[in-house]
């Protein structure tokens, strides 16, 4: 009796501690283990939504809800959270696709429990049902929705399982990540060589998808994947993408083209796949893709006509082709494009360590190395390594192990010159661009800066530039695929959650085949207002508002609005330690709910807002400074402090500040000397800021692993060390700065 008294004891305690009994035997027994870990799921599931472990928004509630209802053998139920999730990610059936390997997995798991029959048997069967009924827009997604990396899932079970060695609890959090990497390997070991056979199977009795060697004029050779719909006999318009990320994504953007009745080309650049051409990203777009336009045009199933379409370094590639343009290209869908030499691999001249890590993604081998990409833990103690050794930035590749050629190249070219320049069109360039251009990207697209910048100057040097914009409240990916229904954790409008690639097909249709131009282009910009459910349609940037608020740096204790210029001129000192590498994080309590990370910055906040207001456009104005070193990189962002006591992000600005009047050449700045810093080139954001809120102001200076760290010396700063940073960096931020925020009034 002691005795059982003493075990509920000890189990009440592991409950209360959120651990749970899982036998040490089981770490190296997978028969122990596939009898333990069901019943371990089923005691995770309860403090899943508990207050202490609950995720912040629902969509990751019940991601983690539907994984472990499998492996606790709930199946019926899973397939509830798994379609709750689907609907809470994307409206419109757009995320049907989504987690299909676990749904296929489930219902044959399941149909071999009620049947008693093979698994190979009803895996076939559920596979063949639920093909079926798929959209057939959702068909091109399966095969990279299917692709699980079983080899890493494995390798990530491992890797728990090793941390339960000797030990009879576990944690909430090694529990939860021990029954998703289980789940992971155990599905994707169970129907990966089955299903991607049955998914072949269905393509050959759907498309023609043929993959062959090019060899350019210019002797080079690269490798393209031609898609065509079975049945289609007449000549088509074709889309052609050029990939760099070799693989999967091949078929899939041909696959679309040709369930939008098109002819889907995917050419792959210089060293990828079967092309044993040196891989130099960016650098041969504008020469290559001219010849690959040339012969696919010449095919007797293209029509004469090609559209391109793609994003981020697919988007840039489209940029790179008009340069020199072909007659046969009659359109261009550029999406989240990268801005080459302008937002990637440098910032408004400030080069990311991320550069880096992508260089290896896209150079390690033929393909792309997916693990070595993922590998969070690792990247991030390289950037920490290289942040704390306080060598120069040029270093990083070698910290890595791995030193570039690349990497070395970029770093040799901090101003937007020649080198940039030659890859993309530039200023006269864009004047001769006539055909027509739909631009997609997002408020939250990490390459909406380079995307708007093609816009705008296509613009400048055009003055007829048959160009239209649609920006809403994307990210990265969903401004080339789909609106998203939650972005950064918030719920976006209803009207915002639109199909990308209905509005970019509905656009070749128009080009390409005299169809109707899309509803939603009522003018050359097309941008959604934010909490407003509403679209706006303007003929250019500067028509997204018409009134403005300068944000003074001015304590609100000292005046009666921070809208209000200075009467008297002051300043702020900010001192940053560049040598100091043990800084702890500073924030910026906004209330008892939230508060925001503010290291390295000083904070102004306005007074509470007494009516709505519509920000709409992006953050300019200018700070006038004085500092006691000869550059410095600064860093700027401006939040919403909701009602509710909540922030969210509205738009962020970084520069180095000798190349901040003009990107080309490098202007130092005078040690003790106010110098005016013009903001250019923040981000796009157009929001309804309710009444109620305030607005915060954060400026202050760039210095993170994650970014070169400018230490003010003059030298390139590639080549800066700490032995360069000298006495603290010291800064007067004067009052009559100010970021001027644009608003939109009725």
């Amino acid at each position: 009796m002691k005795f059982k008294i003493l075990l509920a004891l000890i189990f009440v305690n592991l409950l209360q501690a959120q651990k749970f009994y899982f036998p040490k035997t089981a770490v190296n027994d997978s028969v122990i283990l596939e009898k333990q870990i069901p019943g371990l799921a089923q005691q995770v599931i309860p403090h899943l939504q508990s207050a202490k472990y609950k995720p912040e928004n629902t969509v990751d509630l019940m991601d983690n809800l539907f994984r472990l209802q499998i492996v606790a053998q709930d199946y019926k139920n899973s397939l509830i959270s798994l379609s709750e999730n689907r609907k809470l990610f994307a409206d419109n059936n757009m995320g049907d696709y989504r987690y299909i390997g676990f749904e296929l997995y489930t219902l044959a798991k399941m149909e071999q429990k009620e049947n008693n029959t093979s698994f190979s048997n009803v895996l076939q069967k559920v596979f063949n049902k639920k093909y079926e009924s798929l959209l057939e827009k959702t068909i091109p997604r399966l095969g990279i929705a299917l692709d699980g990396d079983v080899r890493e899932s494995k390798k990530q079970l491992k890797k728990v399982l090793d941390k339960q060695k000797d030990k009879d609890s576990i944690d909430y959090r090694t529990a939860l990540a021990l029954c998703k990497s289980y789940l992971s390997y155990k599905t994707y070991s169970g129907i990966k060589p089955q299903v991607m056979q049955l998914l072949a199977s269905k393509d050959r009795e759907k498309f023609i998808i043929e993959t062959r060697d090019l060899k350019l004029k210019n002797g080079n050779t690269l490798t393209i994947t031609i898609v065509r719909k079975k049945g289609d006999t007449t000549p088509l318009p074709v889309i052609l993408t050029n990939n760099i990320y070799a693989g999967p994504f091949d078929e899939f953007f041909g696959k679309r083209a040709a369930i939008y009745n098109y002819v889907g080309a995917v050419v792959n650049t210089r060293g990828k796949r079967n092309s044993n051409n040196v891989n130099n990203p960016f650098e041969h777009e504008s020469e290559d893709l001219y010849d690959v336009i040339d012969w696919v045009s010449k095919q007797p199933w293209c029509n004469g006509k090609v559209g391109m379409i793609g994003g981020s370094y697919l988007g840039f590639s489209q940029w790179g082709a008009v340069k020199k343009l072909h007659p046969a290209l009659k359109t261009i869908v550029p999406q989240v494009a990268v801005g080459i030499g302008v937002d990637y691999p440098a910032q408004n001249n400030i080069f990311m360590s991320y550069m880096l890590q992508w260089i290896q993604y896209v150079t390690n081998n033929k393909l792309t190395d997916e693990a070595d990409f993922a590998n969070a833990v690792k990247w991030d103690s390289i950037y920490t390594k290289w942040y704390k050794s306080g060598k120069a930035f040029r270093s990083l590749d070698t910290i890595s192990g791995k030193p570039s050629k690349i990497f070395q190249r970029w770093l040799d070219h901090p101003g937007y010159d020649q080198y940039w320049q030659k890859m993309v069109p530039y200023k006269e360039d864009f004047s001769k661009i006539n055909i027509p251009i739909l631009t997609t990207t997002g408020y939250y697209d990490d390459d909406q800066i380079g995307a708007l910048y093609y816009f705008k100057q296509h613009h400048l040097y055009n003055k007829n530039a048959d160009h239209y914009l649609v920006i809403g409240p994307y990210n990265h990916g969903g401004a080339q695929s789909f609106g998203f229904t939650y972005v950064n954790g918030n719920p976006i409008d209803p009207a915002a959650r639109i199909s990308i690639d209905d509005l970019a097909f509905s656009w070749f249709d128009y080009i390409l085949k005299g169809g109707q131009k899309p509803e939603i282009l009522k003018d050359r910009i097309n941008f959604q207002v934010m909490n407003t459910n509403t679209w706006k349609h303007v003929a250019d940037l500067d028509k997204m508002h018409n009134s403005s608020l300068k944000f003074y740096l001015q304590d609100k204790k000292n005046t009666s609005s921070v809208f209000n210029k200075p009467e008297n001129k002051t300043f702020t000192t900010q001192i940053v330690d560049l040598k100091n590498r043990d800084q702890k994080d500073t924030y910026y309590k906004v209330s008892k709910k939230d508060s925001i990370k503010m290291t390295n910055s000083v904070a102004f906040e306005s007074e509470v807002l007494d009516k709505d207001i519509i920000m709409s456009g992006n953050l300019s104005g200018v700070f006038n400074v004085s500092i006691n070193k000869k550059d410095f990189d600064t860093d700027t962002y401006l939040y919403q402090i909701q009602p509710d006591g909540k922030s969210s992000l509205l738009s962020t600005h970084i520069v180095r500040a000798s190349y901040a009047k003009n990107n080309e050449q490098r202007q130092l700045l005078e040690p003790n000397k106010t110098e005016q810093i013009p903001i250019n080139n923040s981000y796009f954001m157009s929001k309804k800021i309710e009444k109620g809120s305030k607005l915060l102001l954060l400026v202050g200076v760039n210095k993170s692993p994650n970014w070169q760290i400018n230490y003010g010396s003059g030298k390139d700063v590639s080549d800066e060390t700490i032995k360069d940073s000298g006495e603290p960096l010291e800064i007067k931020w004067y009052n009559d700065s100010y970021v001027e925020i644009p608003v939109y009034k009725d």
